[in-house]
Parts: structure tokens; C-alpha cells; sequence
């Protein structure tokens, strides 16, 4: 038997497209590798969301070509769908594919094995392409399951590549999610996460909402379903209120700003200017007493002033968020902003260093706020006798003295912290 072997960089929309190739490879008869010494393939699913992306994708095709030289290696993904003439110049990889028609890619791995020699074939999107829709029967591994309802972008920010390397926004049937999720709820999970590119913008080329797809999660009968990233569009005061109707919808809201400084946010072509979203986090928190909010912040946009910046992380603080992913404008060749006056290294280190302070603070501010607590954890590892899991907000606690409850939630009273999570002691089991 042949086996394969997954390597998955980037988000989760990246790694429910990892699940659904290795059904494929299954399917075909082939055998899952736990790690790439020996596998007959291994296959490679890239990221490009920023320059650092694109080097751990390179540096990863190369590590593996020097653990496994006679494997046929693929590279698939964003990076050969954002920069095929890249991807096709690495000599390490042997096939070289996008992610418009994962499909193909036994075919390609066939050809490969057969010729010895590079197979590059990666179909481009095009304005009106279906969701490529899979409906996977498991997903193996993991506390909870991963459900992509949405692909693409049709927003066009000047800094990102999304909507080359994904192509036009496009969104999955309810028919064909339903399906999905009996799967899962049969396979006993406790949790399944709904995700996207641009996940509030599911349903508009199919006669939808967003709603409709967590309402429909929330009817199989899920303890908890959880939305991915999000943008700011579509979140309006009708879809909030039928959010905070639904007993087991997670109050955990990672939306992504960017700046908080509007000149800024209108170079970047953003479609919300800082007032906007902070009404948004506030209607929110009023809807859920308990929800986090979370967010993606960048520092050093091209054309970003010292004023700019401060005004950035101002807002940042005023908002109050309970964590900030913080990191480096990175050019994308191909996009508008990789063609303005970019913001020196050294000016950027600063900037970043000091947003992660500022990070730091709001996330310690946020666990000394939850002490006290009594708090549900889905067990989701067990290490030294403590057991580590995720609240419904999705903060992350060890249960200390906790063992034999991994797949389960159980209630926690929060005694304390430490940098990364909250500490806290079992109270019952479920």
C-alpha cells in the first residue's frame, strides 16, 4: 500500500482542504503517513497570506525533499494559485497544482510517479466557478470538526492576494452542509467550527445569510458551534439578534481590523472606517454578555505616520480587545499596496514589538477579569496530569488534577493564569 503524507500551513479553510484530499488519497487506496520519512507522497498545503507564509511554505517543500529524496513531493494550494511561475521554479517539488480543483491532484501524483519528471498544472478561477464541494464523512483526529461553508473574496483590499489565490467569493448549498454535519454528529463530536475566507459574505450569491448556515449547525444538536475569522461586512443588528437566540452558539468573534487609524483603513481599501467597527464590538458584547473579541492587527502599512500608528493602538485599547494577533504589513507582489512607499524594516520591528506589548497587557487584563469564574472546557489533550481545552469564548484552560476526559466538556472554577491560558480546577463532568 502507498502512503501520504499532509503537511497543512495557513488558516483552517487550508486544513478542512488537507482533510478533504486525504479522503481522496484514502478513497484511492492509499495509506495516511504519520510522518514524511518513507511516504510515497507527500503533499504540501500552502499559505501566501504574507511573505513569512510563502518562506515556510519553500523552506518545507526543501525539509521534506532532504528527509524523503525519492517521494514524489506536491505542492498545492495558495502559493501556486497566487504565483504559478514561483511555485513551478522550485526543483524540489514534483507536482505543482492550485487549489480551484483538488481533484486533479491523483491524476497529477499518477503521472508523476509514472514519468519521474514535474507535473505543473494549476487551473485558474473565474467570476461564476461552483463551490467545490466534498462533504466529508469524517474528520480524523481532532475534538472538534472543521465545516468550510464559504470560499473566495470579492473585497479587493490593496495589501491581499486572497482573491487571486481563491478566487471569487462562492458559497456551499445548505443541502449539501446538512449532509455534512449529520456525518459529523453521528461520529459523536461535541463541536464543529463553520469557517470561510470571507465567512459573512456565505450565502450572498446563493439567496442566503450567513445565519442560515449557524442556525442550521445549531439545529443537529452540536453542545457548541463556532464561527472562524470573520470580516466586518454583513454583521447586522437583525443577524446579531438571531445569533444571541441560539443556546448553543459560541460567543467568540475574531474580526479582523487591520488599523484602527481610518486614513488607514482607506488606503487599505477596508469598508468600514474605526467608529463603525467599535459599534459593532458593542453591539455584540451587548447581545453576549460573554463573548470575546478578537483581532487581526498590522503594523506598517505603506504610508503609516508615527500619528497614524498611535492612533492604531489607541483604538486597539479603547476597543478592548482580549487578544491581538499583531503582525508585519508584508508586500504581496500583484496587489495595490505592494506598489506604494513602504515603511521601513527597522520602523516596523518597533511598530510590532510595540503592539504585542499592547496585546500582552489586553490579554492579562482579560484573564485577571475571568478569575473567579465557573467556566464549560471541551478536553481536548492531557499532559502531566492537567487537562487543556477551550472555553465556549475559546479561551484556552488547564484543568489541573484532570485526566480521562479528553472529548468531553466539563465545568471549571478559574483559580489563575499563565501568560497563554487561564488555570482552573474541575468542578463536574459531562
Amino acid at each position: 500500500m502507498k502512503r501520504v503524507y499532509f503537511h497543512t500551513l495557513g488558516c483552517k479553510v487550508n486544513q478542512y482542504d488537507t482533510e478533504s484530499l486525504a479522503e481522496l488519497f484514502t478513497k484511492a487506496g492509499y495509506g495516511i503517513a504519520d510522518t514524511p520519512a518513507g511516504a510515497d507522497v507527500i503533499v504540501v498545503n500552502s499559505c501566501t497570506v504574507t511573505a513569512e507564509a510563502d518562506r515556510k511554505t519553500r523552506q518545507a517543500v526543501r525539509r521534506f525533499r532532504r528527509i524523503a529524496p525519492d517521494s514524489v513531493i506536491v505542492l498545492c494550494g495558495c502559493v501556486p494559485q497566487a504565483y504559478p511561475a514561483v511555485a513551478a521554479a522550485l526543483p524540489e517539488a514534483d507536482v505543482v497544482t492550485g487549489n480551484k480543483d483538488h481533484r486533479l491532484i491523483l491524476d497529477l501524483v499518477d503521472r508523476a510517479l509514472s514519468s519521474r519528471s514535474c507535473v505543473v498544472d494549476i487551473p485558474s478561477h473565474a467570476k461564476g466557478d461552483d463551490f467545490e464541494d466534498f462533504r466529508l464523512s469524517a474528520f480524523s483526529g481532532r475534538t472538534r470538526a472543521i465545516v468550510k461553508i464559504q470560499d473566495g473574496c470579492d473585497r479587493y483590499c490593496s495589501y491581499c492576494i486572497i482573491p487571486t489565490s481563491r478566487g471569487r467569493s462562492r458559497s456551499r448549498s445548505l443541502e449539501s452542509l446538512s449532509d455534512e454535519l449529520d456525518n459529523f454528529k453521528a461520529q459523536g463530536f461535541r463541536e464543529v467550527v463553520l469557517v470561510g475566507i470571507n465567512f459573512c459574505c456565505y450565502g450572498l450569491d446563493i439567496g442566503r445569510t450567513f445565519v442560515d448556515a449557524i442556525e442550521l449547525a445549531c439545529g443537529k444538536g452540536f453542545d457548541r458551534v463556532r464561527i472562524g475569522s470573520l470580516e466586518y461586512d454583513n454583521i447586522s443588528d437583525e443577524a446579531i439578534a438571531r445569533l444571541a437566540a441560539l443556546p448553543n452558539f459560541c460567543p467568540q468573534f475574531h474580526i479582523s481590523l487591520q488599523s484602527g487609524c481610518d486614513r488607514t483603513l482607506k488606503a487599505m481599501n477596508r469598508h468600514y472606517n474605526s467608529a463603525e467597527y467599535l459599534a459593532l464590538c458593542e453591539a455584540l458584547r451587548a447581545a453576549f454578555p460573554d463573548a470575546a473579541i478578537t483581532t487581526d492587527l498590522m503594523v506598517g502599512f505603506p504610508g503609516e505616520t508615527d500619528e497614524d500608528f498611535a492612533d492604531s493602538l489607541a483604538f486597539a485599547e479603547k476597543a478592548g480587545f482580549e487578544k491581538i494577533h499583531v503582525f508585519p504589513y508584508s508586500a504581496r507582489p500583484g496587489t495595490c499596496a505592494a506598489e506604494m512607499e513602504q515603511v521601513p524594516a527597522s520602523i516596523k520591528e518597533a511598530r510590532t514589538d510595540a503592539a504585542l506589548k499592547l496585546s500582552d497587557e489586553l490579554r492579562q487584563k482579560f484573564f485577571k477579569s475571568c478569575l473567579g469564574r465557573t467556566v464549560s472546557v471541551l478536553c481536548e489533550t492531557e499532559k502531566e496530569g492537567a487537562a487543556f481545552g477551550y472555553t465556549e469564548n475559546y479561551t484556552p484552560v488547564k484543568v489541573l488534577n484532570c485526566t480521562g476526559h479528553s472529548g468531553k466538556i466539563v465545568s471549571v472554577r478559574v483559580t489563575g493564569s499563565e501568560h497563554d491560558n487561564l488555570i482552573g480546577e474541575l468542578c463536574s463532568a459531562g
